[in-house]
């Protein structure tokens, strides 16, 4: 299982030049690392141990398991609020009674495995694009000046290529800064669609799931139902057919133990806290860059905000000079610049943006 999980650190390492945010990285990497993680994990509980185990008289046992794995198990619904020992064996196992409408079936368990992979590699699909998109533009342009660790000589021409770059780009980003802006709406509109895809999988029991597991103790005693035990029973019921030796079809009732759903309920526990936290982070993120997208004036108090060194001022008249575009580049910039070669630069930059406007003129 270590070895399994190993090859998952590559996703969490850190990056050397960073062309992405925080919120971006933990939905593209983080995110991915986890549902493969869940996906090995149930993987491995599903073929290597025992994921069920019915109780069946005259039938040989692994036929039964075979078959009701394959096929589906249910409970009866209304059975789950009777009292276990009682009224029912285990929650959710009763009688049926022959009312087919009163059964819920259970077929997902066959298949988490897989969709936890394939919502994985959907996690993964915005970053890709963006790796294209951005084409190393980046790490052309920090020329490896994050520590500022070189000879003055080094320094300067590579100030001076920075600069010559940016002049001659000027308000041709735009494109660069749209496309990742794209990519963060991709990043919510996949966590949206993947609730709700598993909301549809689970039978619609999943949106309410985790608000059900933190107010279970709150309930009173008579009025409690597990809801962890509801979506993932460990006891289900099974049906299972024969010819008899007259040549009639005999009806075999097993009751059918489903281990791996004590590990199901927890993964699905953990994946909904964090896709309703990740869910609400991508969103204020979309709306934070609807409003830089807006409202041009917020651009310079944000660049000052990163990066106090440079004054106001420098940050005001730079920005009335270039487009929205040129102004991501350069926050994207100063992330993977030494703070003191950077400030170096926007002042520069500054000024021959001027100076270039007054010959204009």
């Amino acid at each position: 299982m270590f070895k399994l999980l190993g090859g998952l650190s590559d996703y969490l390492k850190h990056q050397e030049v960073v062309v992405d945010s925080a919120v971006f990285r933990m939905h593209n990497l983080f995110t991915t690392a986890l549902l493969m993680a869940c996906s090995l994990i149930i993987t491995a509980s599903q073929y290597v141990g025992h994921p069920i185990q019915c109780i069946v008289d005259g039938l040989p046992g692994h036929v039964v398991n075979t078959y009701c794995w394959i096929s589906s198990t249910f409970t009866m619904p209304d059975a789950f609020r009777r009292q276990v020992g009682r009224e029912v064996a285990h929650p959710g196992v009763a009688n049926d009674f022959g009312a087919e409408d009163a059964k819920k079936y259970y077929t997902y368990y066959q298949w988490v495995c897989f969709v936890l992979f394939f919502q994985a590699l959907a996690c993964y699909v915005p970053k890709v694009m963006w790796d294209v998109f951005e084409g190393g533009l980046m790490k052309m342009l920090s020329m490896r000046l994050k520590f500022g660790i070189c000879h003055e000589e080094e320094k300067n021409k590579k100030k001076e290529i920075i600069l010559d770059y940016l002049l001659t780009h000027v308000t041709r980003h735009n494109l660069y800064a749209l496309r990742y802006f794209a990519c963060e709406c991709l990043c919510l509109v996949n966590v949206l669609v993947q609730l709700y895809l598993m909301n549809r999988f689970f039978d619609g029991e999943f949106l309410s799931y985790g608000w059900r597991v933190m107010n279970f103790s709150e309930q009173a005693q008579e009025d409690r139902m597990d809801p962890m035990v509801y979506v993932f029973p460990r006891v289900t019921k099974c049906i299972f057919h024969k010819y008899g030796a007259s040549g009639s079809i005999q009806k075999h009732d097993s009751l059918c133990v489903l281990p791996l759903n004590i590990v199901n309920e927890k993964t699905y526990i953990f994946i909904w806290f964090w896709f309703m936290i990740l869910a609400s982070m991508l969103t204020v993120m979309v709306l934070y860059r609807i409003f830089i997208v807006a409202m041009p004036r917020l651009r310079p108090r944000l660049l000052n905000a990163r990066h106090r060194a440079i004054p106001i001022e420098v940050c005001k008249s730079l920005c009335r000079k270039i487009e929205l575009g040129d102004w991501w580049v350069l926050m994207v910039l100063g992330r993977n610049m030494d703070p003191m070669i950077y400030r170096e630069v926007i002042c520069e930059l500054t000024k021959r943006i001027d100076s270039h406007s007054n010959r204009q003129h």
